[in-house]
């Protein structure tokens, strides 16, 4: 079903089911989704047998791989590395048409030439995070051991595993120290792990709509997510790529409530308001109505082409698990005591996933670890997702903090 509800299919939301036995079964954009599992349309880094992650639940996984994309010439003295980390369904595509979907890279409107993250300058690293399904190992991926898909019996992954990865990742590549490590909400918590964890290697640091913990809200907002997943028939207890099914309906749902997390009140009524779709009354009926009901189911489905349900589960997990000030004995300035990183911390005002205050317990925290810190807040009615669309304020704040850090480090 489009955004436009011009198609309605008779079953509008999630496809055509199994004529058997009624379970939703692949598409041809779902199949090529699968096979990015472990053949992934972008580079890929792979770690033997004999080099494991060692992962905060006590596993030592191997063999595994990270999929990962580079724009822009990485300068003799290797200086000019920016590492871009990714939101919770982003992927390693940033700047780049995505190879599932063939719709542009997610940030496109930072990162490339002439942008504030200028590919013409910098050389750009954006990888998939470990527990993803764009080609890092994950749960939708190829287990050596039983030559099928981890599924649940993958390790439950966390914000320090995804940045552990990625300095596997930054080692291999010769790369010792990154100019910037920058990210959005999930992308923002990698870049305060990276600047608690690996300190030296990080000359400045953007998170932006991000927080140094998931707060109560949020992580029962994931858990509906969640439940919606795992209430779902099709998810045949994590074992649907193998039984040829996939929790289409569940995913969806959770998509569909999680999205409206993202959006903010004002957007929501400036965009759609209480307008019917393609009718100009009521058909009392349970049909999609209103633009904004025809608007989330079409977030819905595009969203259950494009992702792995597990993956979904683990990686909402993640974020849930991350605490920064709990890793340091309950001190979030600890997690940056004698810190040389340069940070801009960049808030959104209509932000109610990640608000202005966490933002702002950021910023407490490093001014308590006598750090260099920028903030900014940027006016926008457009929500969480603000990072993510064309706001000047946070383009110029991102510019005019990348190019002073820049001129430091000695870039040209």
């Amino acid at each position: 079903m489009f955004v436009d509800g011009s198609i309605r299919p008779k079953y509008p939301l999630f496809g055509k089911p199994n004529e058997t036995d009624g379970s939703m079964t692949l598409s041809s954009l779902s199949l090529e989704a699968r096979s990015q599992a472990d053949d992934p349309s972008s580079l890929v880094m792979r770690f033997g047998a004999d080099e494991p992650l060692m992962m905060d639940a006590g596993i030592a996984l191997a063999p595994w791989q990270i999929a990962y994309q580079t724009y822009g010439t990485l300068n003799a003295d290797r200086s000019n590395a920016v590492l871009i980390c990714h939101a919770l369904t982003g992927d390693q595509h940033v700047a780049n048409d995505n190879p599932v979907t063939g719709k542009p890279g997610w940030w496109r409107t930072m990162v490339g030439p002439g942008r504030p993250v200028d590919t013409n300058r910098f050389f750009v690293i954006c990888a998939n995070v470990i527990g993803g399904c764009m080609g890092t190992t994950g749960p939708a991926s190829t287990d050596p051991a039983t030559g099928q898909p981890y599924a649940l019996n993958f390790p439950v992954v966390t914000i320090r595993d995804m940045v552990r990865a990625q300095a596997a990742l930054l080692d291999r590549l010769g790369i010792e120290t990154l100019f910037c490590v920058i990210g959005g909400s999930m992308g923002g918590m990698q870049v305060l792990q990276w600047a608690a964890s690996y300190p030296d290697r990080v000359f400045a640091a953007l998170p932006i709509a991000a927080a140094a913990r998931h707060s109560a809200q949020n992580i029962a907002f994931h858990e509906v997510g969640r439940q919606a997943v795992m209430a779902d028939p099709d998810w045949r207890g994590g074992r649907y790529l193998l039984e040829g099914t996939r929790p289409s309906k569940g995913l969806a749902v959770a998509r569909m409530g999680a999205h409206i997390t993202y959006l903010s009140e004002i957007a929501l009524h400036r965009k759609f308001g209480r307008n019917f779709q393609d009718r100009s009354a009521p058909t009392f009926s349970f049909d999609a109505d209103f633009q904004i009901e025809s608007y989330l189911r079409y977030q819905g489905i595009s969203f259950v082409e494009r992702f792995d349900a597990n993956s979904y589960l683990y990686v909402t997990r993640a974020m849930d698990y991350f605490d920064l000030a709990a890793e340091h004995d309950g001190s979030l300035a600890r997690a940056f005591k004698g810190s040389a990183t340069r940070f801009c911390v960049i808030s959104f005002t209509s932000d109610w996933l990640f608000p202005t205050s966490d933002s702002r317990a950021i910023v407490h925290a490093l001014n308590a670890a006598a750090a260099s810190v920028a903030f900014v807040e940027v006016e926008s009615d457009k929500g969480h997702d603000a990072f993510l669309l064309d706001e000047p304020e946070m383009f110029a704040a991102a510019c005019g903090f990348i190019d002073a850090a820049a001129r430091v480090r000695g870039i040209a």
